[in-house]
């Protein structure tokens, strides 16, 4: 749910990237902050464990233009992939306006990815938000590496609700500012619809 700070004339949206340890979400937000323009985005902040290279959460906020009269403005948070992070995983969800579902192609985080989506869709129950309900994004990360799963079968088993989907490497960049756009480009279009901006 958008947040509209009537002082600021600013419409605040939440975006958030899921998906299991180290499969490459911290890594997108890095390469997001690292492409916007300096005036534009706010402090990247993270938590790193040794087991999590995102204990909590990454944060970037970045403006993005005006709906109407009200700047925009996106905050990308990252969950932790740990499962047993799930308390944390479900705080950052709150008031979610898109995801962006992080997949990690290796045939051996094959299990985990299907067990981090159906978490994430466990996790927006509780906030009685149904997946195919809200803006959501699928990254097949590390496409680049071998022993990799064909993007056909990931599609078949994670992209349920035939939400767009996109191949990466996120550590080169490639794919990461289209699944960022398509991100908020799918949650700016609801929330200028649900607001009847």
């Amino acid at each position: 749910m958008p947040f509209i700070d009537v002082k600021k004339q600013q419409l605040q949206c939440k975006i958030v990237y899921y998906g299991t340890g180290l499969g490459g979400k911290t890594t997108n937000l890095r390469f997001i902050h690292k492409q916007t323009d300096a005036q534009k985005r706010g402090k990247l902040l993270s938590l790193e464990t040794e087991t999590e290279r995102t204990l909590f959460f990454d944060f970037v906020p970045i403006s993005m233009g005006k709906i109407g009269d009200l700047e925009t403005r996106f905050s990308f948070y990252t969950v932790p992939g740990q499962s047993f992070y799930n308390l944390t995983r479900k705080a950052i969800l709150k008031e979610v306006d898109g995801v962006v579902f992080v997949a990690d192609s290796q045939e051996e985080r094959m299990e985990a990815n299907i067990d981090s989506i159906l978490n994430l869709e466990e996790n927006l129950l509780t906030y009685n938000i149904d997946l195919k309900d809200i803006p959501h994004v699928i990254q097949y990360n590390k496409r680049d590496l071998e022993a990799i799963v064909p993007v056909e079968e990931m599609r078949r088993e994670l992209n349920r609700y035939n939400a767009p989907d996109f191949e990466a490497v996120a550590i080169d960049g490639q794919g990461v500012i289209e699944t960022m756009g398509m991100a908020v480009k799918m949650a700016t279009e609801k929330v200028v619809k649900d607001l009847k901006l």
